[in-house]
């Protein structure tokens, strides 16, 4: 089993690239692969409770945001730095994360066999 760290990077009205950075994680840990997901950048705004994608005519990436849950992606990490860079309350998000700093995320790096930038 290897270790993969998908790391999300954009904005989820950026097109489908939140999607398919979610879809990447569930794929990897549907093949019992060790996943863990960092959101970082503008992808910090995936985890916001307030976020509707019907209204920029997107697909509800929220219930893709669940299913990280039932494919056993425990590590779920979110860029401190990012959130706080975006007003985003760390304490009410839609998804229970790991808030990370920038140092936390270098000695998580170190501890992966596979990086997926998205």
């Amino acid at each position: 089993m290897k270790n993969i760290l998908v790391i999300q990077t954009y904005s989820p009205f950026d097109g489908v690239k939140c999607r398919e950075a979610l879809d990447t994680a569930l794929i990897f840990a549907a093949i019992d692969q060790n996943v863990s997901i960092l959101f970082k950048d503008d992808a910090v705004f995936c985890l916001h409770p307030e976020q509707n994608p019907a209204l920029a005519n997107l697909k509800d990436y929220f219930k893709t945001l669940k299913m990280l849950e039932l494919y056993d992606i425990e590590n779920i990490y979110a860029c401190k730095q990012s959130l706080q860079s975006r007003g985003i309350n760390i304490s009410n998000l839609h998804l229970d994360c790991i808030i990370v700093d920038n140092a936390q995320i270098k000695k998580i790096l170190l501890t992966q066999d596979h990086l997926v930038n998205m």
